[in-house]
């Protein structure tokens, strides 16, 4: 658990971390769009999860062969580095997506399908 008073500041240091390996994963990851992260603060950081969002479910087959995945877990072990996150294993925090899924099963609406999902603790 993370105290109130602190959750602003280390929010601020994760979306930080993460925009900037988004920026330098697009051009590596072919298919890769985006990727976003969600938390309950109360469970912190063993509910925290980085979510990859590719184009296509075939972007992202393709992306989860080969050392596509291991560079993903990389990349967000280091931005969680960098904001002073510690979860350990960083497997057990990433998630992969694709923006035809969501299209095909939420009608693309993002905040929706991640609120169906619920956060792990």
């Amino acid at each position: 658990m993370i105290a109130k008073r602190e959750r602003g500041r280390v929010e601020r240091q994760l979306i930080a971390s993460l925009t900037q390996v988004c920026e330098m994963a697009k051009p590596t990851l072919p298919g890769f769009c985006w990727l976003t992260h969600r938390v309950d603060y109360r469970h912190f950081p063993e509910s925290l999860e980085v979510t990859w969002v590719f184009d296509t479910h075939a972007d992202l087959a393709r992306a989860l062969k080969g050392d596509a995945q291991h560079r993903m877990h990389d990349f967000t072990a280091e931005a969680l580095a960098e904001a002073g996150i510690d979860t350990g294993d960083v497997s057990r925090h990433v998630n992969f997506d694709s923006e035809e899924a969501c299209q095909s099963a939420h009608g693309g609406d993002w905040q929706r399908r991640l609120r169906e999902t619920p956060v792990r603790h």
